[in-house]
């Protein structure tokens, strides 16, 4: 697992997309810390988000505390309500996020 300054969630998004902004709010409402990696607007230089979760659509997240990876954002809302909710099994952790944007992974 990553140390203290690297939260456990990374999060793949892209700018003004509203899928990614639903993920987003749900990440915050639940307090959850994770890094968002903006990429790249043209799909077919997504080649990160190919290499991590064999898609090259977004919103995509890898959360290191369960080892789960996961596109399209109604499963990753539906997963993230059942993993850190109010009735969840784990507790958030909780901080700020960080932001990066994408560089040459």
């Amino acid at each position: 697992m990553s140390d203290r300054s690297d939260p456990p969630i990374t999060f793949y998004r892209l700018q003004g997309c509203p899928y990614c902004e639903r993920v987003t709010r749900t990440l915050e409402e639940y307090d959850l810390a994770y890094r968002s990696r903006f990429v790249e607007p043209l799909h077919s230089d997504r080649d990160v988000v190919k290499r991590v979760a064999g898609v090259r659509t977004v919103p995509v997240i890898v959360d290191e505390t369960t080892g789960v990876t996961m596109a399209e954002s109604a499963n990753i809302v539906d997963y993230l309500e059942s993993t850190y909710g109010e009735n969840g099994r784990l507790e958030p952790a909780a901080g700020e996020h960080q932001t990066t944007a994408e560089g040459d992974d």
